[in-house]
């Protein structure tokens, strides 16, 4: 695999955020929103020519009414649930959760295997989390539920003299994977401009930070994966001071790519 040059992959998803609007094609502008209300899981963004700024606003509810302050402002490649009141819904990362807000099933961007890579600027913020995961669509069964954490930039974790960054598979209620992560220790300043790319078939999954090799995990995953790109605050309490929003984290240009057919044996 050569992710600096493509070789072996075509593309077959691009944003480069060049529109006036974001494009409903592409993106489902909410973080889960079968588990919370509309105005809980809704992004708050800016575009820019050639890039997006996710924000979190000091108005902005938390994700959850009941669930602690968390707020988040994301994007995902699509959406599915099950009936009001079911458990069933993608990511279901807390066993209270129930489907609050039905969603239709939107396939938008699902690869089972590929290559994807997203030009991220992250904030040093204390409170906050940049990402890009792929996580299980579960539209055909609840336990295609695992998740490739392309990259995780907390804002405690990053800086001049460099920054860590927190990636590998994690299992979910996936029986046939285990949790694999870990924090990479780079040379590089995770607020300035970097590309975080995995590449991944049923086997192995590789993690590029750059377009390059930081790390390999001989697990894989071979059913269909949201792309889910996302602002994170975990505020330290309920008092907020309006001077210290809006909270941000940059995306540039994402690329999907798929294996070249004749070379996928």
């Amino acid at each position: 695999m050569d992710p600096a040059g493509k070789a072996g992959y075509e593309l077959v998803f691009a944003e480069d955020f060049t529109g006036g609007v974001l494009d409903d094609r592409r993106w489902v502008a909410h973080y889960l929103p079968q588990w919370t209300t509309p105005d809980r899981s809704a992004a708050r963004f800016d575009l820019r020519p050639g890039w997006l700024r996710l924000r979190i606003d000091a108005d902005q509810p938390a994700w959850l009414p009941d669930g602690g302050p968390l707020r988040v402002s994301n994007l995902q490649t699509g959406s599915f649930s099950g009936p009001l009141g079911s458990a069933r819904g993608q990511h279901r990362h807390r066993p209270d959760l129930t489907v609050v807000s039905p969603q239709p099933t939107r396939r938008l961007f699902t690869p089972s295997g590929g290559l994807v890579e997203a030009s991220l600027r992250a904030s040093a913020d204390p409170t906050c989390m940049l990402a890009v995961w792929l996580v299980g669509f579960e539209g055909d069964a609840p336990d295609q539920s695992g998740e490739i954490c392309v990259a995780e930039l907390y804002g405690d974790r990053i800086g001049a003299t460099g920054s860590a960054v927190r990636l590998g598979i994690k299992a979910h209620h996936d029986p046939r994977l285990r949790e694999d992560m870990t924090d990479v220790q780079l040379d590089l300043d995770a607020t300035g401009w970097h590309t975080y790319a995995a590449a991944w078939d049923s086997r192995q999954t590789r993690f590029y930070v750059d377009h390059e090799l930081v790390r390999t995990v001989p697990q894989g995953l071979d059913y269909p994966l949201q792309l889910m790109i996302d602002l994170f605050e975990f505020p330290a309490g309920d008092t907020r001071d309006p001077s210290a929003y809006p909270k941000t984290g940059d995306v540039g240009p994402v690329r999907g790519y798929r294996q070249h057919p004749d070379l996928s044996s």
